[in-house]
């Protein structure tokens, strides 16, 4: 495989970003994906703490060196909350523009699962982000603002914001531009108000689309036009035996991004990385370090 070769490119100054791995507690293979990864290639992970494989998941995590990764909160509530029946995106990204959602509601589901990071870890989050961005939405956004202040008078969680990159418009993406209208500014806002921190620009959507190679250039061309601060999100998980994976064969989760995923873990778990981030002067670090 020869495609790092041609994505090789010299830039004009040093650049600290973070890269943060969703997911971790959906399943095996992304448990793993980012165990293997942790500190070497992501500076960042966000867990699923209702999600089948997190009970599974939480030793690996305290074992992680707490200076090298920043463990935070991946808001659910879509596939796998802990109070509130599951509902699909789109039916949620509905409710709360029209404002339906229940203020009562949202604020425990949001409570459980902060009680359920803070029982596994005995600490707060790092960071906190939504799964599908859902942190951001009318309805979600103020409750979870909220919550952390009263939990957390004393620490200030970094906010992950979807704001787009200055990108080229050949480079520009739909996805990007309506994940960003769907809250990103009032959410700025909000953690402007109440001081909380947020990252720079935010890299890594795509369409899960292609194989390892095209995953690549994706990543070549976020890396290209990155800036101090910025965070890319991603998706990796490590292929796993059927044993493995039969540890949480009663609640398996349908992964419709599995193929992607391990395109994503490939490609970050290739020596030949080291040498793409180099060509952009490019250094990973946790935001909370990026940001002091």
């Amino acid at each position: 495989m020869n495609w790092y070769k041609s994505l090789l490119m010299d830039a004009p100054s040093h650049i600290a970003i973070a890269i943060c791995a969703d997911d971790y507690g959906l399943h095996h293979g992304v448990n793993e994906a980012v165990q293997r990864l942790a500190g070497r290639r992501i500076t960042a992970v966000s867990c699923m703490v209702g999600a089948p494989a997190w009970q599974q998941g939480i030793a690996a995590l305290r074992a992680l060196d707490p200076g090298r990764i920043d463990i935070g909160l991946h808001l659910d509530l879509t596939e796998y909350p802990l109070c509130l029946p599951p509902q699909s995106l789109p039916r949620l990204i509905a409710t709360s523009y029209a404002r339906l959602l229940k203020p009562a509601q949202v604020a425990a589901e949001i409570d459980a699962q902060i009680d359920a990071f803070v029982q596994a870890l005995g600490r707060a989050p790092d960071h906190v982000d939504g799964h599908q961005h859902i942190h951001q939405l009318p309805g979600i956004r103020t409750p979870l603002v909220a919550a952390l202040q009263r939990r957390f008078p004393n620490a200030r969680p970094w906010l992950r914001s979807t704001r787009r990159p200055t990108l080229p418009a050949a480079t520009a993406r739909r996805k990007a531009w309506l994940i960003e209208r769907l809250g990103e500014r009032s959410l700025r806002r909000l953690a402007e108000r109440y001081g909380y921190p947020q990252n720079h620009a935010f890299l890594g959507i795509y369409g899960f689309d292609g194989a390892a190679a095209a995953y690549a250039q994706h990543l070549a061309g976020w890396l290209q036009h990155a800036r101090s601060g910025d965070l890319l999100m991603c998706h990796p998980a490590a292929p796993v035996s059927s044993a493995a994976s039969a540890v949480t064969a009663d609640r398996a989760p349908v992964d419709a991004i599995l193929a992607a995923r391990h395109h994503e873990f490939a490609v970050l778990d290739d020596p030949r990385f080291d040498q793409l981030l180099a060509s952009h002067r490019i250094t990973l670090d946790t935001l909370t370090r990026i940001q002091r």
